[in-house]
This record gives structure tokens, sequence and C-alpha cells, in this order.
């Protein structure tokens, strides 16, 4: 009986593990189709001004949509600033980037320079988000044609 026993425990860890790199490769796809894109608007909108300097923010996107925007290092006075990161990331967030770059965000009163300048440098990145995923989008097209065209000669 306890032969059989382990005979068995033996042939199902067997099975698990034959099957087991097909099913990382499944996980590890999905998890790296998922994983977050970080943009960070320091080099993209060096040149957009607040009122004391520049006010670069980092724009987390997952799955197409904006999931958090934090602020970066900058010369604002930190009461006006954030009254301005407050108004204007919460109206990004949860929005897609298409959606967020249609968006007519609103400034926050009184610290009208730093909203203004918040608002430029998250457009900005998402533009270049945007384009990024686009350009990725075209090449894996013009792989999966390559591929089909390859095929389509192999079967002649």
């Amino acid at each position: 009986m306890r032969k059989i026993y382990c005979t068995l425990v033996c042939m199902a860890v067997a099975a698990m593990a034959a099957m087991s790199p097909s099913a990382m490769a499944k996980t590890s796809k999905k998890s790296a189709t998922s994983a977050p894109q970080v943009i960070y608007t320091g080099e993209i909108a060096k040149k957009v001004i607040g009122y004391n300097g520049t006010t670069p923010v980092n724009i987390t996107v997952k799955n197409g949509r904006i999931t958090a925007i934090t602020a970066g290092d900058n010369k604002e006075t930190p009461a006006y600033f954030n009254k301005a990161k407050d108004k204007v990331f919460k109206q990004y967030i949860g929005k897609s980037v298409d959606e967020a770059l249609k968006l007519d965000a609103d400034v926050a009163t009184g610290a009208t320079y730093s909203s203004e300048a918040l608002i430029k440098n998250i457009k900005m990145g998402l533009q270049q988000a945007k384009g990024s995923s686009s350009k990725k989008a075209d090449k894996a097209k013009a792989k999966s044609k390559g591929k089909a065209k390859g095929k389509k000669r192999m079967s002649r």
C-alpha cells in the first residue's frame, strides 16, 4: 500500500513539475502586460515652470489607466503647491490616457502657476506614454506580419 501511495505522489509531483513551465510562462506574460508604467516628466517637461521653478511629476499608468501621480522635487511654496497638486492630481486618477489628454483640468485658486505647470507636466508625460505604447503596438504588428509572411512563403 505504501509503494502505491509513494508512486502516486511521485507521479503527481512529476506531472506538476512538467506543467509548471507553461503555467509560469502564462503568469509571466500576464504580469508583464499588467506591469505599471511610470513616466517621470523631469526631462520631458524641463521647460515647464511653475511659480518658482520646474514641477516634475511621476505618473503611474497601469492597464491604460492612471493609477497614481506623485510630485517630484520642486521649489514651489509648499502650502500653495500642496493646494495645486491636491486639486489637479485627483482629476486625472482613474482616467485612461486618452481621457486624461482631453481633460480640461481645473486649477487651484491661489495656486494658478503651480496648477498650470502640473497640468502641462501631466499632459506632456501622457503624450510620451501614448507615443511609446503606440510604437510598441506598431512593432508588434510588424513582427506578427513578418512571421505570417514567413509562414506563407514556407507553405508554397
